[in-house]
């Protein structure tokens, strides 16, 4: 059973989550809008990252599995991502400040 990640704890994990960057791209994952959802397992007492990336044949799941892992460290003792296809990801998800970080790094977004 997996109940919504709310309050302080989720604003924990969206914090340390701005730590792990696209390697592609270089901007993190929160503001390139690809968490989808957070989740709390409670059976198996670990956080589920609901998290989608850029495009479904990207072949980085492994780096961001690790980035993840390491920002995640102090946060919690558990987590699983769960690759999420739907809806696809697109542009219009990356946040205020995503686009600023594109921006500056020569994006026309």
């Amino acid at each position: 059973m997996t109940a919504t990640l709310t309050g302080e704890k989720y604003d924990e994990v969206t914090e340390a989550l701005k730590d792990v960057v696209d390697p592609e791209l270089g901007i993190n994952v929160v503001d390139l809008g690809l968490i989808y959802d957070l989740s709390w397992d409670e059976e198996n007492d670990a956080l589920v990252i609901h998290m989608t990336l850029t495009s479904a044949g990207c072949p980085l799941t492994d780096v961001l599995e690790e980035q993840t892992g390491q920002a995640l460290d102090d946060v919690v003792d558990r987590f699983r991502i769960n690759w999420v296809w739907m809806p696809p990801w697109g542009p219009e998800r990356i946040t205020d400040d995503g686009r600023d970080q594109m921006r500056a790094l020569g994006f026309a977004i």
